[in-house]
């Protein structure tokens, strides 16, 4: 069987080195999507958890979702400046970093007693961990090892979120239900750790550290050649932001993906099980509803990815918002104690959209900022997470004031339709013929 051309290596002349026949940057992918699959499992724990931390704790909704907030806020402004760290000293030296961090901090709340322990090690520690794995991650990785197929690329490690999603959740759950909470945070702390030596073998921070060109690179599109950076890393997160907060795009994109984050991790993801459990759900049965949306979102992104590579990624990200606000305006009608057929239409229609507007946010960013998109696109993920945040928050407020989530599902379905709008504001750039 013979391997597709586009994934071998550059041709080289008869005299030198044999090259492996498929391309390095896969397996630097590979290694980046397990990657944050091991960083995605500890995100996927939080709403699962809440009932179990009520019960045991006394802690209110409210109180548990400032712990949520305070991860999520952290995984999104930590990005850039995990973008500028891997643009100073390498992308496998943060993430040596960054593995166990994320094992010892999510390791370390089998311990707690106390709420100000859940909020530094659920939110502090796990935050920056994960943060350090996250979407600017997955965008440097994707411009040094990537000329060709940048957006198929994009969708297939943005789907690495729901992979760990798909693999926690519900294993998250029963373990919850039958040995306490304190199991899986140490599932997910062993797991973080047993990444590290895939990281450690396969990474490495550029094409030309191993003699190569980034996959796809030719003449008219050669490799972007490494540049030797000196100076503070945090000074050059906090230029790249000041720089490209004078363009009137960056709103367009920080704003939408504000919404983007309060209306999937922010609130399905934290307080969907909760919701369900509301309506006499099963806690097992709706984490397993939460996973179902994680598959499904595999196929959503990547099938995305394929079309950012091929449609105009700004109406890619109109549809995509304006299907998923007319889905969560129709949420709270489908809650019930079992699981309807409504519900799962519900469950496929939004997983296929869950995470959908990564990649063509990600090309938007590379078409307007340049060599500068992963570190900008760092901040627009941070505000990502602060949308998240808001609404982990608010949603857990609105339950506990109104005693359902109605509102809060109401309120992020008329947000995304102005996300909508946000989305066909950004100027095109036209596309490259590659």
């Amino acid at each position: 069987m013979t391997i597709a051309p586009d994934l071998r290596a550059p041709r080289r002349g008869p005299d030198s080195p044999r090259r492996p026949r498929v391309h390095r940057a896969w397996w630097v992918a590979l290694a980046g999507f397990v990657s944050m699959v091991g960083a995605a499992g500890f995100r996927s724990v939080p709403g699962v958890l809440i009932d179990p931390l009520h019960t045991e704790f006394g802690w209110s909704h409210g109180t548990i979702g400032v712990a949520v907030s305070i991860n999520l806020v952290l995984f999104g402004l930590f990005s850039p400046f995990a973008a500028a760290l891997m643009d100073r000293f390498g992308i496998r030296p943060v993430l040596a970093v960054a593995l166990p961090l994320l094992s010892t901090g999510s390791g370390l709340t089998v311990l707690m007693t106390q709420v100000w322990q859940l909020w530094l090690l659920w939110g502090v520690v796990v935050g920056v961990g994960a943060g350090s794995i996250s979407m600017a991650f997955m965008a440097t990785l994707v411009t040094r090892w990537f000329v060709a197929r940048r957006g198929l690329v994009s969708g297939v490690l943005t789907a690495a979120g729901a992979t760990g999603q798909l693999i926690f959740l519900p294993a998250v759950a029963w373990l919850a239900t039958h040995h306490g909470w304190r199991t899986p945070a140490i599932l997910v702390s062993v797991s973080a750790m047993a990444v590290l030596p895939l990281v450690l073998l396969v990474v490495r921070d550029h094409p030309h550290d191993v003699g190569l060109e980034a996959y796809g690179a030719d003449a008219e599109h050669p490799t972007t050649a490494p540049v030797e950076r000196t100076g503070n890393a945090a000074a050059l997160a906090l230029t790249s932001l000041r720089e490209a907060a004078r363009s009137r795009t960056f709103w367009l994109f920080a704003g939408g993906f504000a919404i983007c984050g309060a209306s999937t991790n922010g609130l399905v993801g934290t307080h969907f099980v909760p919701a369900a459990h509301d309506h006499g759900m099963p806690l097992t049965a709706a984490a397993s509803l939460l996973a179902v949306i994680g598959l499904v979102d595999i196929v959503g992104t990547i099938g995305s990815g394929y079309l950012t590579d091929k449609v105009d990624p700004r109406i890619l990200l109109a549809v995509y918002y304006t299907l998923r606000g007319l889905s969560l305006m129709a949420l709270p009608a489908l809650f019930g104690p079992d699981v309807h057929p409504s519900m799962w239409a519900f469950i496929i229609f939004y997983g296929l959209d869950w995470v959908a507007t990564v990649p063509p946010t990600v090309a938007l960013c590379q078409q307007h900022f340049g060599e500068r998109a992963p570190m900008v696109f760092g901040w627009v993920f941070a505000s990502h997470q602060v949308g998240a945040a808001v609404a982990a928050t608010g949603a857990g407020l609105i339950r506990d004031t109104q005693g359902s989530y109605t509102y809060a599902w109401l309120t992020a379905g008329a947000l995304c339709l102005g996300a909508t709008v946000l989305s066909l504001m950004v100027p095109r750039v036209p596309r490259c013929s590659r």
